[in-house]
């Protein structure tokens, strides 16, 4: 292992760079899965050692459905680090959660159909528990962060991640809306399977640009107002994130359950667990396997 991070950060639209990073250094990473979005970039904030990742590339080269995320969350696990925080750019689903909020969701609703949103298959068959998607430990460091640096901040909330590229049609925002969906976005709920089966903690900051379409008041979703917005929010998400690692930091060991994740969960026989899929899988599964 060529560098080493307690806390990864995964920066969204309009998100590229972590302000306030000292020494940063890129650090590439090569994965069983390909190349991650871009070269991690490893640094400490605040004496932190933390590992930043560009989601959709610096440059913003990806869209949500070309995103390795296996390669991402694979590489910042390979660093060492044991709890990511995620930032993101939204639509809001209700009308007191305005643009330029932040909601910090416990829930996902996963209404992907073209991307690999897990590390198993060719081989391995394992079913993590998946009821409670989001850290309680990242995300309560999340939300007080949040209100620390002045946000309005929604505590709480489903997050629905649709496929995209393009946004909702109004019928879908309609239909959303009567589910009681908070926010909708286009990448976290991938993030959060593959966190979990990684037994990394996961939170997202969900950094509201719009009210999607459904508002009979309000412009359209555009990328014109989702930039805006964020470069609004961009200080404010660079605080937020400043002050959470800050205080994930001083936590003691992981008590939330997540870096146990994958006991119990391993249905197939460990004799029938072939050579190459051990070594695709050893960083998950050499504690629970043996050689």
């Amino acid at each position: 292992m060529s560098a080493a991070a307690r806390v990864g950060i995964i920066g969204g639209s309009g998100l590229y760079a972590l302000a306030g990073l000292e020494a940063p250094r890129e650090v590439p990473v090569d994965t069983p899965y390909g190349e991650p979005s871009d070269a991690l970039v490893v640094g400490t904030l605040d004496g932190v050692e933390v590992a930043f990742l560009a989601r959709h590339g610096r440059g913003h080269r990806l869209l949500p459905g070309e995103i390795n995320y296996r390669a991402n969350v694979y590489a910042l696990k390979y660093l060492g680090v044991t709890r990511v925080l995620s930032a993101s750019a939204v639509g809001s689903l209700k009308e007191e959660v305005r643009p330029r909020d932040v909601v910090v969701p416990d829930q996902f609703i996963d209404r992907t159909h073209a991307r690999v949103s897990t590390f198993f298959g060719e081989g391995v068959a394992a079913h993590v528990a998946f009821a409670d998607p989001v850290c309680p430990e990242a995300r309560e460091a999340l939300r007080d962060a949040a209100r620390g640096a002045g946000a309005t901040v929604h505590d709480g909330g489903t997050y629905l991640c649709m496929e995209g590229p393009a946004f909702s049609t109004r019928a879908e925002s309609l239909l959303h809306r009567s589910w009681g969906v908070d926010v909708i976005g286009m990448t976290n709920a991938t993030e959060a399977k593959l966190a979990r089966e990684a037994e990394l903690c996961y939170a997202t900051l969900a950094l509201v640009t719009d009210y999607d379409c459904w508002h009979e008041t309000e412009d359209d979703v555009s990328v014109g107002a989702v930039i805006e917005n964020l470069a609004a929010n961009a200080r404010l998400a660079a605080e937020t994130i400043r002050r959470a690692v800050a205080t994930l930091a001083t936590l003691p060991e992981r008590s939330c359950g997540c870096a146990e994740a994958l006991q119990g969960a391993l249905i197939s026989s460990r004799d029938a667990i072939g050579t190459d899929a051990r070594a695709r899988l050893g960083i998950l599964l050499d504690k629970y396997v043996s050689r």
